[in-house]
């Protein structure tokens, strides 16, 4: 649709017109909203062990309990999950305190470190961070629903394909 003023062509976008006034339900999973910049500097708070900039948000020990698989008996996804949900696999994935652990790579099917963790969201937005590379990914889109299209697991293998030693 055109913009009144500039008559640019925008798109209709319900779920962002939404972000714009008060929720009418506050879903601690739903609806946040913020920019680009600020969640990646989120992630590399997280990938730094709880520090950004030389505060301290939280300690390395709760990062570390927190990115820790917590599935009881150490088992995967698999186990428990529903993957008609997500557009990623759950074999390999453990899941933390709230975020997924990658505990066996291999079986997960994407390049991965032991311990690298994520978090994506409903309209395949996703990050990760991986800290035996070192590095944060953010990948932001609005598409819904997210099992459309594998952009999360094709984003990871682009970018762990351009890592070098």
């Amino acid at each position: 649709m055109p913009h009144p003023e500039t008559g640019r062509i925008l798109r209709y976008d319900p779920i962002g017109d939404a972000a714009a006034r008060p929720p009418a339900y506050l879903s601690g999973g739903g609806g946040l909203v913020s920019t680009a910049h600020d969640y990646l500097r989120f992630c590399e708070m997280l990938r730094r062990g709880g520090e950004l900039d030389g505060a301290r948000l939280l300690g390395p020990r709760t990062v570390d309990f927190m990115t820790t698989n917590h599935l009881p008996g150490g088992v995967d996804l698999e186990a428990f999950g529903q993957s008609t949900f997500a557009e990623t696999a759950y074999d390999g994935v453990g899941f933390g305190l709230g975020f997924s652990v990658v505990i066996d790579p291999a079986a997960a099917k994407v390049p991965s470190s032991v311990g690298e963790y994520a978090w994506g969201g409903a309209a395949s937005t996703g990050f990760w961070v991986d800290p035996v590379e070192d590095v944060t990914a953010v990948f932001l889109t609005q598409l819904l629903p997210s099992s459309t299209y594998n952009l999360r697991a094709q984003f990871k293998q682009l970018v762990k394909a351009a890592l070098i030693d």
